[in-house]
């Protein structure tokens, strides 16, 4: 890292975008041969391998932030690193190379890799509380709702902007056992219920896309996914509320001891300041936001969405990538089965 006498402030510079977007192609076509295979973890390290290499050729001089293997004992970009080129601006990085491993393994909807990058120092910092309380929507109902106010009436205050009753709304929720409480509050109130079994960054995403069918996301889920669709969010004028959420006593000590207010509600701004992030995701499986990864003969198609918050531009990229290619990225034999599964 250059010293700050000699430094040139940079600013996040639009090209980036695509760059990042190569990012998460590597990491997307990597897990790709893995969909479907029952391994979790298998899949996820061939995505890390690959975004690794990638994200090291980027110019920017990043500090990963935002990561996913404490929580789930995965491989992982660990907190800490330093990712890019070492020129460029100076960014924080969150990555998740797959949001929704259990999806990848058991080949259902909706898996993605996923890649934010923000200006340095945006990036809340959750001191190891690795899951929070959630409301997330789009930009129609971004002023109206409020964490506080209690399911009941946010669904209404949602259907009176939406002109209808709220047996038209839907709630997209993670399919767990702690959510016995809000799936009951959701159905007295008279919503319906989109239940996702993982992958709650896609789902953050689908309530604030208004052709998606869903209105808004509720209820715990992981603080770095939060923290993540958050960047996507304030691309797309939409509004993520949070509380922390300490799943133990130790947890909860830990959260005080680092100063954290746990009734404090945590905004988009509050997770990442400023207006100048990325949000990058590229489809593993094919689902509501994105296509998967598709191979044929000699290539393998890809389908990703980049965003950023500055222009508020959003754009989805089609893109084909030559098998030959593919194998700079991962330890995978494009013949058909990962490495590990051979003689």
């Amino acid at each position: 890292m250059s010293s700050s006498s000699n430094r040139i402030p940079q600013n996040l510079d639009r090209n980036l975008a695509l760059d990042l977007v190569r990012v998460t192609e590597a990491a997307a076509m990597a897990a790709g041969r893995w969909v479907g295979r029952g391994d979790k973890e298998g899949g996820d390290g061939a995505a890390v391998d690959a975004m690794r290499k990638l994200i090291n050729s980027i110019p920017m001089r990043g500090v990963v932030v935002i990561g996913e293997g404490e929580k789930d004992n995965a491989p992982m970009l660990f907190n800490g690193e330093e990712v890019g080129d070492g020129t460029g601006p100076e960014v924080d990085v969150a990555v998740d190379p797959i949001d929704g491993t259990t999806l990848m393994s058991k080949g259902m909807p909706n898996a993605l890799a996923v890649l934010a990058v923000a200006e340095r120092g945006a990036m809340f910092d959750p001191s190891a509380v690795f899951y929070m309380e959630k409301l997330a929507v789009g930009p129609a109902y971004a002023d109206v709702v409020d964490i506080n106010a209690g399911v009941a009436e946010n669904l209404r205050r949602i259907a009176k902007v939406k002109g209808t009753d709220v047996s038209d709304v839907t709630v997209c929720v993670l399919d767990r056992p702690r959510h016995k409480d809000l799936v009951r509050d959701i159905r007295r109130a008279g919503a319906a219920i989109r239940f996702i079994s993982d992958g709650d960054i896609a789902g953050a995403i689908a309530a604030a896309r208004g052709e998606s069918g869903v209105d808004v996301l509720m209820g715990i889920g992981g603080t770095p996914e939060g923290i993540t669709a958050a960047c996507a969010l304030k691309c797309m004028g939409g509004s993520l509320q949070a509380k922390l959420w300490p799943k133990d006593d130790e947890e909860r000590d830990k959260a005080l001891a680092a100063g954290h207010d746990l009734d404090r509600v945590l905004g988009t701004d509050d997770l990442v300041t400023g207006d100048n992030c990325f949000f990058v995701a590229t489809g593993v499986t094919s689902g509501d936001l994105l296509r998967g990864v598709s191979y044929r003969a000699g290539g393998a198609y890809t389908q990703s969405i980049v965003m950023r918050s500055k222009s508020g531009t959003i754009r989805v990229i089609d893109s084909y990538h030559r098998l030959e290619k593919l194998a700079l990225y991962s330890a995978v034999d494009f013949d058909g089965r990962p490495l590990a599964e051979q003689d």
